[in-house]
């Protein structure tokens, strides 16, 4: 018996990777996040299956499942939104698996940033523009930031920031960017990312928060930061340079 933590994707029911449909499918109990996780994916399940929306389960309540599946033997597909490694939870429930001894595979998904960017029609990194990418969030009520992550501090970078769980913190968001990137800096808030209601709001790191206040949106939402979003007069990659020179491209003889 195992437990297979599969990454679900950004929300498209085809984004799920063939690895995660075929888990699912194989699964005879499946602990599924309903709230960020389309009832599509979960149809994969086989019939008879045991489904259960662990949305408004605890982290006790849901190991309880799993030990069940445990002693009757039962694989257990353990489906969370995006990609596990990213603001899952995951790890505390690998954890108390560790404890009681039941071993668990994990099976990457489509995050959430690069569904945004997708959606967005940008390369989050560009040439002389940005070559990082940082995925962060902003402390409300959830965990505390460690030090020196907080986006004052990220933001001297000047890379290209993916910011999750922020959409109802944007004031706090301009005001430690602003110094680094700059009033006119763009910023694209991209709403439930993939589903069929998404919704793209772009503006600066002046006006960004008046625009999401003004379109109600208050969850599930990312907001990239960057010039990387508006820029234009970049040079192109040296990958595809004609005069680039590599293993798979050697330097022709003269």
């Amino acid at each position: 018996m195992k437990v297979h933590f599969i990454g679900a994707g950004p929300g498209a029911a085809d984004l799920i990777t063939l690895r995660g449909r075929d888990l699912i499918a194989a699964s005879p109990v499946c602990l599924y996040a309903g709230s960020l996780v389309p009832e599509e994916i979960i149809s994969h399940a086989p019939e008879g299956a045991r489904i259960i929306d662990t949305a408004p389960m605890h982290l006790d309540q849901i190991i309880e499942e799993i030990k069940i599946a445990h002693a009757e033997n039962k694989d257990v597909a353990r489906v969370h939104s995006g990609d596990p490694s990213i603001y899952g939870a995951t790890s505390e429930q690998m954890r108390r698996l560790d404890a009681l001894g039941i071993e668990y595979t994990i099976t990457p998904g489509v995050p959430a940033f690069a569904a945004a960017a997708a959606t967005l029609g940008t390369e989050l990194t560009l040439p002389n523009v940005s070559q990082t990418i940082i995925l962060t969030r902003t402390a409300m009520q959830a965990t505390a930031m460690p030090n020196n992550e907080d986006l004052e501090t990220l933001g001297k970078s000047g890379g290209t920031l993916a910011i999750h769980l922020s959409i109802r913190n944007l004031r706090k968001v301009s005001r430690e960017l602003i110094p680094h990137y700059g009033e006119d800096c763009p910023v694209a808030v991209v709403y439930r990312a993939s589903w069929p209601d998404e919704l793209v709001i772009r503006g600066t790191l002046s006006d960004i928060q008046e625009k999401v206040r003004d379109a109600k949106i208050t969850r599930t939402a990312l907001v990239i930061v960057g010039h990387v979003l508006a820029a234009e007069d970049y040079p192109d990659s040296a990958l595809y340079h004609a005069d680039h020179v590599h293993v798979l491209r050697p330097k022709k003889g003269t």
